[in-house]
């Protein structure tokens, strides 16, 4: 049957699913040891990680971290009773409130994503090749239909 998942998918998934549990838990013991909660870390990674030109509002935040709006103002309250955060209204609009990075948060933000880094430099091959194997599995996403792919060598392999 042309929609029958293979066994080679079944693990390619597994493991992906057991790879990023294990970073995100790795990750959120990194940031424990540096002083701060999970989420804390994850919302000062949104705040430096936004795009240029996009603007560090509590509703962008929120919806970076899958949060409602009177969490992340909860968040941001935590994050600015201890000095990493500085909240300010818009010039703009003065109902949009800002959330910008203090030295403080940037210099814990750095300590953990520096680690963070440098995990997934060394092990970070893991989680590529377990997507890869998702992503180059002949599959058409939309159909189910087995489409050909040509390996580096030349030789075309269809999935099992």
């Amino acid at each position: 049957m042309a929609n029958d998942i293979t066994s080679a998918e079944y693990r390619a998934l597994a493991e992906l699913r057991y790879l990023l549990r294990k970073f995100v838990r790795e990750g959120d013991s990194v940031a424990r040891s540096a002083g701060l909660e999970p989420q804390q870390y994850l919302l000062l990674l949104a705040i430096r990680g936004l795009a240029d030109g996009e603007e560090a509002t509590i509703r962008a935040l929120a919806d970076r971290l899958a949060l409602k709006h009177h969490s992340a103002v909860e968040l941001i309250d935590r994050l600015e009773s201890h000095g990493y955060v500085r909240r300010s209204r818009s010039r703009d609009d003065r109902r949009r409130v800002l959330v910008v990075l203090l030295p403080r948060g940037e210099k814990l933000l750095e300590q953990v994503a520096r680690h963070r880094i440098g995990e997934l430099r060394t092990s970070g091959k893991a989680l590529v090749n377990a997507i890869s194997a998702l992503l180059e599995s002949g599959r058409s996403p939309r159909s189910g239909r087995v489409s050909k792919s040509v390996s580096k060598s030349g030789v075309n392999r269809n999935r099992e």
